[in-house]
């Protein structure tokens, strides 16, 4: 089978390799697409540093072709939604049956169910209320998720920022009361207008910058949410913490390494994919072929006018 493999910053080579057969307790998928994930982007430069070479790839989809002693959950030829911790840029890979969720009736290249449990995991942590007014900093794919799922609370205002005119058109077309321009509107005294003087209950930032953090205090109410969406890779961050202390802020980090916190947000995620209730299928905008998976990396990095998502798409994934 193919195999990607980052041999060093923004080179892949495509390998053959034999294909792995699964384990108790294990079931080898056929990958239909596996996304392009943002925490991927420092490895791909060598910001980071890494150690090459790396197997990439974890926001995988798929079909399960074998069982491994034990597994009574799945079935051979199963839609599932997958989450393993590398080696998702190939044509098989084998995963934990218990990471495995079943996506019947989505259409398998959008079926995104890591990210989207990121996304659950993070609304749920805010215990959003009816009638909250909220803002969500930044509308790229983690932003439109968790705008989707927070309007699913009833809330009151759910205001929308980012720098992007085709990002913010699109936050309006999932339904954002209010979008803002940053660099062309002042944030915080929109957020003030709309919310009677106010300001935020809650503010999701999903931008993973500094810009971000500088303004969550500037539009979250005294004892408000901060949720922290956005992945902080590279610099370190500051933040005004006296200010956030007097201010009484209630700050969330929206990360989860507990297995059980992820699998839950699968499992809720793939709950709402099946009933269609969430689609991801507008954020994945840029497809590429196993071959041109260097091209993927550089467009997640460049995030040209119209990308949210990028996904690595391999033979028979369709449908």
């Amino acid at each position: 089978m193919r195999l990607a493999v980052l041999t060093g910053p923004r080179r892949f080579e495509i390998t053959e390799v034999p294909t792995p057969r699964p384990g108790p307790g294990q079931v080898l998928v056929s990958v239909a697409a596996c996304g392009v994930c943002a925490s991927e982007l420092e490895a791909w430069t060598g910001r980071s540093e890494p150690t090459y070479p790396l197997t990439l790839g974890h926001e995988v989809s798929g079909t399960v072709t074998e069982l491994g002693n034990g597994v009574d959950s799945l079935t051979p030829g199963e839609p599932v939604g997958v989450w393993v911790t590398s080696h998702g840029f190939a044509d098989y890979v084998v995963a934990e049956a218990a990471h495995c969720f079943p996506a019947a009736g989505a259409a398998l290249d959008t079926v995104l169910a890591e990210p989207l449990a990121c996304a659950v995991n993070a609304v749920d942590l805010a215990d959003l209320r009816l009638g909250n007014d909220v803002v969500v900093i930044g509308a790229g794919f983690m932003g439109h998720l968790v705008q989707q799922l927070a309007s699913l609370r009833g809330l009151r205002q759910l205001i929308v920022a980012d720098t992007r005119r085709d990002a913010l058109d699109r936050a309006l077309d999932l339904g954002a009361t209010r979008t803002v321009h940053v660099g062309e509107e002042d944030l915080a005294r929109t957020v003030a207008e709309l919310t009677d003087g106010h300001l935020a209950d809650v503010c999701f930032e999903c931008t993973g910058t500094q810009a971000a953090l500088e303004s969550v205090g500037t539009v979250t109410r005294m004892s408000g949410k901060l949720v922290l969406v956005g992945f902080h890779q590279g610099p370190p961050r500051s933040i005004p913490l006296g200010y956030w202390n007097w201010m009484a802020y209630d700050i969330r980090n929206a990360h989860f390494r507990e297995e059980s916190t992820i699998l839950r947000g699968m499992e809720m995620g793939a709950r709402l994919l099946r009933a269609g209730v969430i689609d991801l299928a507008p954020h994945v905008t840029h497809r590429f072929e196993l071959a041109d998976i260097a091209a993927a990396f550089d467009t997640a990095l460049a995030k040209p006018e119209g990308f949210v998502k990028a996904t690595v798409v391999l033979a028979g994934s369709a449908g």
